[in-house]
């Protein structure tokens, strides 16, 4: 079956560009637009898609409270957030990322990367991008709320190997290179990924790597 993709973009222009893009793929399907945040909330409602494909500074509501509203805490829904920004620095990825986004891309990425994006983000991966988003967190993290009285004590449920793969995917390596980091197979690392996020209640390794950073367990610019 297709992938249903939105395409949520105050700028008419840049959405036909994405639809000219994403129709040339077999397996995915725009199946709507939406010009601002309010809009999006109920074309996702009224077409279900799979992923929404998420400007982030748009009128009436940005990306950053919309995402929050599709999926963020308490949201069980399937549509999953890919972000779009201009700029690799956008203070408002990150709050879009703890707001339940699945990843971010830049909107002049080449269309390959954002295909396989999409593809990425459909099967329940996040789309962390190593270098781009350690650096943004390296930038913003110091903003983020520290959430010092509940933190330690949840990081007081993993174990020691569960700590440092957390580490490691704060710092944006993928499986494969965690795996080559601490000697051990991707499986075993995949099953160490699922257990922090069991262990701490989150969606996926974007908002784990935030996690990281607001814990204090990484700290920015730190290796």
């Amino acid at each position: 079956m297709a992938i249903r993709v939105l395409l949520v973009d105050d700028q008419p222009l840049l959405r036909t560009g994405f639809r000219m893009i994403l129709e040339a793929e077999q397996e995915l399907a725009v199946v709507g637009e939406a010009g601002d945040g309010l809009q999006a909330l109920d074309q996702v409602r009224a077409l279900q898609p799979d992923v929404v494909l998420m400007d982030i500074r748009m009128p009436r509501m940005d990306g950053v409270e919309a995402t929050r509203q599709i999926t963020g805490p308490g949201r069980d829904g399937p549509a999953k957030v890919l972000v779009l920004t201009t700029f690799d620095l956008d203070e408002y990825v990150v709050e879009a990322l703890r707001a339940g986004a699945s990843g971010f891309l830049l909107k002049d990425a080449p269309a390959n990367e954002l295909v396989q994006a999409i593809r990425v983000v459909a099967a329940g991966e996040a789309m962390l991008a190593p270098s781009i988003t350690r650096r943004l967190l390296d930038k913003y993290a110091g903003h983020l709320p520290s959430g010092e009285d509940s933190v330690p004590d949840a990081l007081g449920t993993l174990t020691e190997r569960e700590v440092e793969v957390l580490k490691l995917v704060a710092r944006g390596l993928s499986n494969a290179e965690i795996a080559a980091d601490l000697f051990v197979s991707e499986t075993t690392v995949k099953t160490h990924v699922g257990h922090v996020l069991t262990k701490l209640g989150l969606r996926d390794r974007v908002q784990a790597a935030v996690y990281a950073y607001e814990s204090g367990l990484v700290r920015p610019g730190a290796q």
